[in-house]
């Protein structure tokens, strides 16, 4: 089935959001609450394996800080956490500390010329994504996106394929005439369960995963004059991840 579109990941695929985005907008909001939590770039790594900060939260609480009695309203205090967090995340994005990663904006700018359909799907909130596409690439970048799957839209989180068979569902499209977009193992776990072929750029948090079953796995989607690094598969003769490429990934068996 020919290629139709294109579903990316958003937190190490667009951009390396973990260690010095989340990690610090989390830091920011346990000092603002008081507390004496304090997540450094190796346990934030540990903490990575859970999906959605929320649920992030409450694992660091049960495996970290038997110390910790939790008060009667511990959700409650869960989710202010979580949106103080999301307040601090977009600060910095708003001040450009998070750019996106080598070859993310060329892509996309490539595939909407192409006239192919584009979609989100992730764990992280919409109000996240929406200012990452908007002060890291055009002020109306989510308008780009027919579908941002994101947050709690769906209760069963990534390394489960629900999001991405939402995403597909809202599209109205197969599995066939789609491509994904991973950086992680939970992530991949995910779109491979939806049926997806996907592509992994790695990152520091992300390099030592088992992507079995990955179309390639790259460093980054790479620019003209810097070429990713293949770690497996091929880029079919291409300089770095273009559609071409992307088109041969999806075409092969």
């Amino acid at each position: 089935m020919q290629l139709q579109a294109l579903i990316f990941d958003v937190d190490g695929t667009l951009a390396d959001t973990e260690r010095d985005g989340h990690r610090v907008a989390f830091n920011a909001a346990f000092r603002e609450y008081g507390l004496d939590w304090e997540w450094d770039v190796a346990l934030y790594g540990q903490l990575l394996a859970v999906t959605g900060g929320k649920e992030r939260m409450k694992y660091y609480v049960e495996s970290f800080r038997p110390d910790y009695t939790p008060p009667a309203d511990f959700n409650d205090l869960v989710v202010e956490l979580h949106r103080a967090k999301t307040r601090h995340y977009t600060d910095m994005l708003q001040q450009g500390g998070i750019p996106l990663r080598p070859g993310v904006k060329r892509l996309i700018q490539e595939a909407r010329d192409a006239g192919l359909r584009l979609a989100i799907a992730t764990t992280t909130t919409p109000e996240n994504v929406t200012a990452l596409l908007k002060y890291s690439m055009a002020d109306d970048a989510a308008d780009w996106f027919e579908v941002i799957a994101a947050g709690d839209i769906i209760p069963a989180k990534k390394p489960a394929p629900d999001i991405y068979v939402w995403a597909m569902q809202q599209m109205g499209l197969p599995a066939e005439a789609c491509f994904a977009f991973e950086d992680s193992e939970n992530g991949i776990r995910s779109s491979l369960g939806a049926g997806l072929k996907t592509l992994v750029t790695i990152n520091d948090y992300t390099q030592n995963h088992d992507f079995s079953g990955a179309a390639a796995v790259v460093s980054d989607m790479g620019e003209t004059g810097a070429a990713p690094q293949i770690i497996s598969g091929s880029l079919h003769g291409e300089p770095y991840v273009n559609l071409a490429a992307i088109r041969a990934w999806h075409a092969a068996q």
